[in-house]
């Protein structure tokens, strides 16, 4: 096949140059782009069909060996656990490193975002010598399978890990993507003593919360009755609940992006996004199953219900309740203002559910943390690589100081180094992270109020009444006639699966279309980027990508204010058997006798301790009380704190279990009654030497974060008075050595954050 030019007399009659130049360069590029488009596609389809003919496995990029699979446990899944290989480059895992566990989610695709590429989360942890696990699972679900069947499984994998690194210096680090993340912490809720920190990525765990005018999905369960139609897609497929139309749902939240941008974008960059679009589309249509009491299980507690943050949740018939509040490790919250899946307010606003203040959190000594980004979209925060090598790796670098956080709520804030910061010689990479105590206001403050999720309350309420009604009246008759060769059926007339097929090889309309292309990379003439159609096509593309995105917010501001006119209404709420004039009903403190009595206990447990220790008890005491004050915790004093103790007989022995347990102990001692703190410290530091030792030396830890505030400075004085020094400013003692910085790039400007 033979390539239009302008050897064609119709070509010659339009002339080389000018304006008729230029729109032949453009037909020939634009004819040339078709074909090669459509041959991706084609190359697409076959993917599809030689992926799903292998029966869809991980898209991960890394090797693994499976070491627990759970469809032969007692109570079979289809899930299993995985130890990832280090690819050749990566060092060798350290047994002395706490392992990495990754658990993606099961929304529709299949597993291996986690470690799509390279440049992601298990990428990072091999980067970094930790041994590192995978949780995946297969395409169908083991008959009678159910949640807490899946629940049961992690909580072996989990135990597997442990029992593979008893002297690891920490408990696994799990890690949970989206879906995964309401899994890991039921996990965590249920079985603390199995996991280390725990990361939640753009998880929701607040179904009911977002932004007026925002965060559409939220009001797709009420505008559709409810959970019944989850009910009716399993019934159809026999049972099986098809996760295409998860991944259908996700696309219809951005329509421009779906049925323009996205093929455009491919079309436009033809010549170099085939890899990375056919990467991608490997796993984006990859659709698994679930079983349709699974299905059952999420919608009605989860996204419908919103039972999990309000401590609703039960396992084993009741004997077992998932209260998230019974999570020992400190939690990890990343979540990003891109996200239109998992917005900031559903991935943190179940905080503010569960405690009424900071003082609750601390009184429950638990630590949670949270980092926002300011622009990422869902799968961003699973596959991008700038999010990979920036909060991603610097989470997992921090995670020993996340560990041994005082109980209470923090924001991470990450940003870059620049050659006059002080202590450099404290981090090994380009990025500096510390951690700024916040309160539950904070949180709230992300939204624009609660009172708009009363409205779901009665969504709940309306949603029973139409599952029992769809369970009695129309679920047995379509059981009885439906069969697996029906439920086969609907499965491939979904569009996603009808398009894949159409366009692959298998199709003999196609049959000579990879030729074509082979012939059109050969003679290939794109049209120069200053080309006036060139520049018109663009144009052009703009204002469809415009007119589709003001489709999309005319359609979510239609959806909106119907489910407000219909739910909000106090005859709705009245039907519904609630009262038409209520507050949003967020969790009750627990005022029961067994936990004031354990509180009160705890106390005098603690205080026991003013007087009793050693020589590490102050100086860590002495630390606390300078900056508790305003509460940054900054990773460059913790770094030249580790290297002290493991450069000097100071605490050379302590674990970082202890070394935790201490931290937190001092932090209680010191918030409790601060004026019994210093007149003890005496006490853990008898001698004057030990004394002034340990005063200049927090001198210098402190100073490797920069300047000393002032009122740091002025808590530096009320030490050195209650521990009878009379000079505070002696020379310091000689610094550690400090580490090689590793090479830094060019520091890049950063836009100021927008306050909440």
């Amino acid at each position: 096949m033979s390539l239009p030019d302008s050897s064609f007399p119709w070509f010659s009659a339009l002339g080389a140059g000018g304006l008729n130049g230029a729109l032949v360069e453009y037909w020939i590029d634009a004819w040339q782009r078709s074909v090669l488009y459509c041959d991706i596609l084609r190359q697409r389809g076959d993917t599809y069909l030689e992926h799903a003919a292998s029966g869809h496995p991980p898209v991960l990029v890394f090797d693994y060996d499976i070491i627990v699979d759970g469809r032969e446990l007692e109570q079979p899944v289809n899930y299993a656990l995985s130890a990832i290989r280090p690819p050749d480059g990566c060092p060798k895992p350290d047994p002395a490193k706490r392992p990495f566990v990754v658990i993606d989610p099961r929304a529709g695709h299949g597993p291996g975002i986690g470690g799509f590429k390279m440049d992601s989360e298990i990428g990072i942890a091999l980067r970094q010598g930790h041994p590192c696990y995978f949780v995946m699972f297969f395409p169908v679900p083991e008959p009678k399978q159910t949640i807490e069947c899946v629940w049961r499984a992690e909580k072996i994998f989990l135990q597997k890990v442990n029992q593979l690194h008893p002297h690891s210096a920490g408990k696994p680090f799990v890690i949970g993507n989206c879906q995964g993340g309401w899994a890991l912490a039921m996990l965590a809720a249920t079985a603390p003593e199995l996991v280390g920190p725990i990361l939640l990525a753009g998880s929701p765990l607040s179904y009911w919360a977002g932004v007026a005018g925002k965060n559409p999905m939220r009001y797709s369960g009420g505008l559709y009755g409810g959970t019944w139609m989850a009910s009716l897609v399993g019934d159809l497929g026999h049972g099986q609940f098809d996760g295409a139309h998860l991944v259908s749902n996700f696309e219809q939240l951005d329509p421009a992006n779906t049925y323009w941008k996205k093929p455009y974008s491919l079309y436009a960059k033809v010549d170099s996004e085939r890899e990375r679009f056919l990467e991608f589309e490997r796993w984006w249509g990859g659709h698994y199953l679930l079983n349709k009491a699974e299905m059952e299980w999420i919608t009605q507690n989860l996204f419908v219900g919103n039972r999990l943050s309000h401590g609703e949740v039960t396992l084993e018939e009741g004997r077992q309740a998932v209260d998230l509040r019974n999570i020992r490790s400190p939690i990890v919250v990343f979540a990003s203002w891109g996200d239109n899946i998992t917005p900031p307010q559903q991935a943190l606003f179940w905080i503010a559910d569960l405690y009424h203040s900071v003082e609750d959190i601390r009184v429950n000594e638990q630590t949670i943390v949270y980092c926002l980004h300011e622009q990422v979209g869902h799968l961003g925060i699973f596959v991008s690589a700038g999010v990979a090598n920036k909060e991603h790796s610097e989470l997992a670098s921090a995670l020993d100081l996340i560990d041994v956080l005082p109980p209470g709520l923090y924001e991470a804030i990450i940003t870059d180094t620049h050659p006059e910061m002080a202590g450099l010689e404290y981090l090994q990479g380009r990025y500096v992270i510390r951690f700024e105590p916040r309160d539950i206001d904070d949180i709230l403050a992300l939204g624009d109020g609660r009172q708009g999720e009363a409205a779901f309350e009665v969504v709940r309420r309306v949603g029973e009444v139409n599952q029992q009604l769809y369970d009695t009246f129309i679920s047995p008759w379509l059981r009885l006639y439906g069969n697996e060769h029906t439920a086969r059926w609907w499965r491939e007339m979904h569009p996603s699966r009808l398009e894949r097929r159409w366009f692959s090889s298998r199709n003999p309309w196609l049959a000579g279309l990879r030729q074509w292309a082979e012939k059109v990379r050969d003679e290939r003439r794109p049209a120069a980027e200053d080309n006036p159609f060139w520049q018109w096509q663009q144009s052009y593309a703009q204002l469809m990508e415009t007119a589709l995105d003001g489709w999309r917010d005319g359609r979510d501001a239609w959806q909106e204010l119907s489910f407000r006119t219909l739910f909000e209404s106090p005859w709705s709420a009245v039907l519904a058997g609630l009262k038409p004039q209520r507050e949003y009903g967020v969790r009750k403190a627990d005022g029961s006798w067994e936990r004031s009595e354990m509180l009160r206990l705890k106390r005098q447990e603690l205080e026991a301790h003013y007087a009793e220790g050693g020589p590490v008890d102050g100086f860590l005491r002495l630390l606390i009380y300078v900056a508790i004050g305003n509460g940054v915790v900054d990773v460059r004093p913790f770094n030249a704190i580790r290297r002290v103790m493991q450069e000097t007989a100071l605490g050379e022995d302590l674990t970082l279990e202890q070394f935790k347990q201490a931290v937190r102990r001092q932090t209680w001692l010191v918030r409790n009654d601060e004026k019994r703190a210093l007149a003890t410290l005496e006490h853990l530091l008898p001698t004057e030497q030990q004394r002034q030792f340990a005063l200049e030396l927090a001198i210098l830890l402190l100073q490797a974060a920069g300047p000393i505030s002032g009122e740091k400075q002025q808590r530096l004085g009320r030490l050195a008075l209650a521990m009878g020094l009379a000079q505070r400013h002696s020379s310091p003692p000689e610094a550690p050595a400090p580490v090689k910085p590793a090479p830094k790039r060019a520091p890049r400007q950063r836009k100021p954050k927008p306050a909440a």
